[in-house]
């Protein structure tokens, strides 16, 4: 029986959450999704989560919340991302980290999905190797299920394409978030992985990756602090719809998601 999952890209602020709440449930209907996965980790104001931010998201039909190094951004959600359920931070920061870095949900119908995340090292943080680190977890989601999803927040793409082809066969899906813009590369790799380098950004796209462009174009010519503050216009959703076998827990289907919500 196939299983049909949604993952939002990088959810954007206010004007994120307001472009997720004028077309998810239209994409759910249309595409017949059993389970909605977002980015939400600059979720409020364009960076890091709150737990009214959270609760927004899951509001408007998002099942499981994925994240990545902004996550930490707004320090009164800390003892909210140690406790949610449904949040993950990832799996690649060291033991003792507040959260957990994959969950198992369960679509209406019953089937189990595993919801990995990861930070990529290449221009990011010294962490734990996320290779080796998704070995471990993969390991143990498959005790329960073999339907899993895996969400990259790195910056380089190499490093995305390399764990891609390090999971094939071994996950679902592996997909790129943390760069905000979508990339055109989706595939299903030999052993029947579906992959996607960026699922790209919901929010804003009069702007520098979800910011007020005026503000970034500053920021790059001066080199000087800059306070940067989420564009409100031309609002999009980004994303990505996997259709996979529950049985094999292969891809039988990868489409980009690119809507305007203007």
């Amino acid at each position: 029986m196939p299983v049909k999952l949604l993952f939002v890209g990088d959810i954007v602020g206010a004007p994120g959450r307001e472009a997720l709440s004028r077309e998810l449930h239209r994409l759910v209907d249309r595409h017949c999704v059993d389970l909605v996965i977002a980015n939400g980790e600059n979720a409020a104001g364009g960076f890091g989560l709150t737990e009214d931010t959270a609760r927004e998201l899951y509001s408007l039909g998002v099942d499981v919340l994925t994240s990545g190094n902004h996550i930490w951004d707004k320090k009164e959600a800390l003892p909210y991302i140690k406790r949610e359920e449904w949040l993950v931070r990832p799996a690649n920061y060291p033991s003792g980290t507040a959260g957990k870095g994959s969950v198992v949900a369960r679509t209406a119908g019953g089937i189990k999905v595993g919801i990995l995340n990861l930070e990529g090292r290449v221009f990011m943080n010294n962490l734990e190797c996320p290779f080796r680190t998704a070995d471990r977890e993969i390991e143990l989601l498959k005790e329960q299920t073999d339907v899993i999803f895996v969400d990259f927040h790195a910056e380089a793409t190499s490093e995305k394409v390399a764990l891609g082809w390090y999971l094939d066969g071994r996950v679902s899906a592996v997909v790129g978030t943390h760069t905000h813009v979508q990339t055109a590369d989706e595939r299903i790799l030999a052993g029947g992985t579906a992959y996607l380098s960026d699922a790209g950004m919901t929010g804003s796209f009069d702007s520098v990756i979800g910011i007020k462009k005026e503000l970034a174009i500053e920021k790059f010519v001066t080199l000087m602090p800059t306070r940067f503050e989420v564009a409100r216009k031309d609002l999009r959703l980004n994303g990505v719809v996997i259709e996979i076998d529950e049985a094999s827990g292969k891809s039988l289907g990868i489409e980009r998601i690119s809507l305007s919500c203007s």
